[in-house]
């Protein structure tokens, strides 16, 4: 599996789904660009669930949809709010730097094999190390000792004092690795034309922040009641020590993320709720239930502001055979709104006129990584076919698809050419579609399987005779005629259901 996401990678770049930002000058680490097909992946995905959350909510469980409006926050707001929110003073991880290699680390994305018998070097490795990997490293520098002789610690645990003994994941010599310390995971720019930390403004770590600042606004402005949820899409920025596995873990990436207010009493109802809520949506564009898992984040692991998470995750090659979050569903108390009302001064509390009392909601979180929701989408759709000449073809759910179908000429004869050109422009408007006039069909066709379009509309030599296309199916390679004035019937019963 893991090998597999090489695959999926280099997918990605030959056939313009996603390519690394300044690619020509070597690439940036952390930063990546959505290339023809990945932005149209990206905005479907998008899309979909701005539509599932403000434009068509889901019904409550009362049998009545629920009320959610939306809002879009500036990427900079002022300094003092990432203060109140605890991001200044606590959106720290802890740090490690190798002298020899020039390598920084997150000390709790490190694990260290501790000598069982106590003698002998420790030696570090990147917590998604294989054990073939480890091996073939003791081998070398541990004089035959394999891993079993080991015991196992996380960098982060180990005192500062026995980092002497320890050998870095990138070098052979021990005591390189520095004593751990607090890096702030936020970017900062400077607002107005000097530099200087009176001017100092950091870059959005997270889209939620804009949500809870405006949470007065919406409610003075729209007509809202507890319960209500407020919804944002956008992009933010965390300065990433170790950005890894693809777009997985990156510096700049995009969510999609909702606020759900309502009373503390409420709290469990609205969370079993939101719960089968965000599983329904993952299904419904095609994620195998298998394929998802459902983590209720110990007590311990949990930020500071909840009590309780559940962490959707999602099998990703390479957390096989295990999964890695995909969506985070959290409890946040009211301690966000407190905060802000607390610092700002503002009166920020919700008036409920019908009980006649002033009180801050608590509030829950679906959490999306929209970025990661891609990521997710293109390796399930990811499917291995040797039985056809692209070897592999992704099975995107019809919605999802960038491309909905894919209008093939079987020549660049005119007789051919001219209808598929005519039924292209009568499916523009409705659908995205791909007119592919060169290379010979089955080239064509193999392209269409690789980019993940579920149908491809064939004119050939009957056409002009019968007023029909050879309408291909992408998963099953089954072929069949229907008219011409059928197409976009098909199309709309295959992509939209109806």
């Amino acid at each position: 599996m893991k090998d597999q996401m090489k695959d999926i990678v280099a997918l990605c770049k030959r056939r313009g789904f996603i390519f690394a930002a300044s690619d020509i000058y070597g690439g940036i680490n952390g930063f990546w660009d959505y290339g023809p097909l990945g932005v149209e992946l990206k905005n479907n995905l998008r899309d979909r669930w701005w539509h599932d959350m403000v434009i068509a909510p889901p019904i409550g469980p009362d049998g009545t949809p629920i009320s959610i409006v939306g809002v879009d926050s500036s990427i900079i707001q002022n300094p003092n709010c990432w203060e109140a929110s605890g991001h200044v003073g606590g959106f720290n991880d802890p740090m490690v730097d190798c002298r020899e290699s020039k390598k920084r680390y997150r000390a709790d994305h490190v694990f260290v094999l501790i000598p069982k018998d106590g003698e002998g070097v420790s030696f570090a490795f990147d917590k998604d190390a294989e054990d073939e990997l480890i091996e073939k490293r003791l081998k070398k520098l541990a004089k035959g000792k394999s891993i079993d002789d080991f015991e196992r610690e996380m960098l982060d645990q180990i005192p500062a004092a026995n980092f002497n003994n320890i050998v870095g994941p990138d070098t052979k010599n021990k005591g390189t690795l520095t004593e751990p310390r607090q890096f702030n995971m936020m970017f900062h720019t400077y607002v107005g034309a000097t530099a200087s930390d009176d001017n100092k403004a950091y870059l959005r770590p997270e889209t939620c922040a804009g949500i809870f600042l405006n949470f007065k606004n919406v409610v003075d402005s729209s007509r809202v009641k507890v319960p209500f949820g407020i919804a944002q899409i956008g992009k933010a920025f965390r300065n990433e020590v170790t950005p890894r596995n693809f777009i997985f873990r990156s510096r700049e990436f995009e969510q999609m993320e909702l606020e759900w207010f309502c009373e503390e009493e409420d709290v469990p109802k609205w969370f079993d709720f939101w719960v089968e809520q965000r599983t329904n949506f993952w299904l419904s564009l095609g994620v195998d239930k298998s394929a998802l898992h459902f983590l209720d984040v110990p007590k311990d692991d949990l930020a500071h502001y909840s009590s309780r998470t559940i962490d959707v995750e999602y099998k990703f090659p390479f957390a096989a055979p295990g999964f890695d979050e995909l969506e985070g569903i959290a409890h946040r108390g009211n301690y966000d709104l407190t905060q802000h009302q607390k610092h700002s001064g503002a009166k920020i509390e919700y008036y409920d006129q019908q009980e006649n009392k002033r009180y801050l909601p608590h509030v829950i979180e679906p959490s999306t990584g929209l970025t990661r929701g891609v990521l997710a989408l293109i390796c399930e759709a990811y499917t291995v076919d040797e039985n056809r000449p692209s070897g592999v073809y992704l099975n995107f759910h019809p919605s999802m698809a960038p491309k909905k179908a894919a209008i093939l000429p079987l020549s660049a004869k005119p007789e051919h050419v001219e209808p598929a050109q005519k039924l292209y422009m009568e499916l523009r408007n409705e659908f995205v579609v791909d007119l592919d006039i060169k290379q010979n069909i089955g080239k064509r066709y193999a392209r269409q399987d690789e980019i993940g379009t579920p149908y491809c509309f064939t004119v050939d030599s009957e056409t002009a005779e019968d007023n029909c296309v050879t309408v291909r199916d992408r998963n099953t390679m089954a072929q069949e005629r229907i008219p011409l004035d059928k197409v976009k019937a098909f199309l709309r019963e295959k992509i939209n259901g109806g």
